[in-house]
């Protein structure tokens, strides 16, 4: 059985994001609804697209290289983590 009160929530919440994001152009508005819509209903497809709109904004307001250099970052300590334990 589905609930459909919860894709309702999360089609609305979801909707917000979008308009923010698209319509009234405030990035640091929609990304924060991203967020929110993501952190309470993690499952919803609606946070599967809210993820694809995040790498969307960031991709718009930080440097590819900046980009880069904090995923090489992120991967050097994750490894090395790894090792030491």
């Amino acid at each position: 059985m589905h609930d459909f009160s919860e894709l309702t929530v999360s089609g609305r919440a979801y909707a917000a994001a979008h308009a923010a994001h698209y319509s009234e152009r405030n990035l640091a508005a929609a990304l924060q609804l991203y967020i929110e819509l993501i952190a309470s209903r993690p499952n919803a497809p609606e946070a599967g697209y809210s993820r694809a709109q995040i790498h969307n904004i960031v991709n718009a307001v930080v440097p590819a290289q900046e980009l880069l250099d904090a995923q090489i970052g992120l991967a050097l300590a994750r490894l090395e983590r790894r090792e030491s334990h």
